[in-house]
């Protein structure tokens, strides 16, 4: 396995802890205790060749990671975790992956289901 660019169909896309800080679109703070970063051009992958409904909702994504509902912790691995904000039957999720002291959005995406997974916090009332 190696350390360079990851190759998503014909797009080549650093990992986001390559990418340099003066291209950061935000850096939120979750209450997982680690902050979530993510780049211009890592979110420009994301509306462009994942989830182009996202696009336009860079804000709704912060708010998320910032004030999420629930965070589950993946089932496959323990350093990535599941933050839902909304309510039924639509939740956006933003899955982060908590690296070193902090972390970075892997993808967003709406969805009608909240995943399986260990619920490992959730909003009081």
């Amino acid at each position: 396995m190696t350390n360079g660019p990851k190759r998503r169909g014909k797009q080549t896309m650093a990992k986001p802890s390559e990418l340099s800080r003066g291209d950061l679109l935000f850096e939120v703070s979750t209450p997982l205790g680690f902050s979530v970063r993510c780049t211009r051009a890592y979110w420009e992958f994301i509306v462009t060749y994942k989830h182009p409904v996202l696009a336009g909702r860079e804000k709704e994504v912060e708010e998320t990671l910032r004030d999420p509902d629930q965070v589950r912790r993946s089932r496959k691995d323990p350093k990535v975790f599941l933050l839902y904000r909304g309510s039924a039957p639509r939740w956006l999720c933003a899955v982060t992956r908590q690296q070193n002291n902090g972390g970075f959005l892997i993808t967003a995406y709406p969805t009608n289901a909240i995943k399986a997974g260990e619920q490992i916090w959730t909003k009081s009332k």
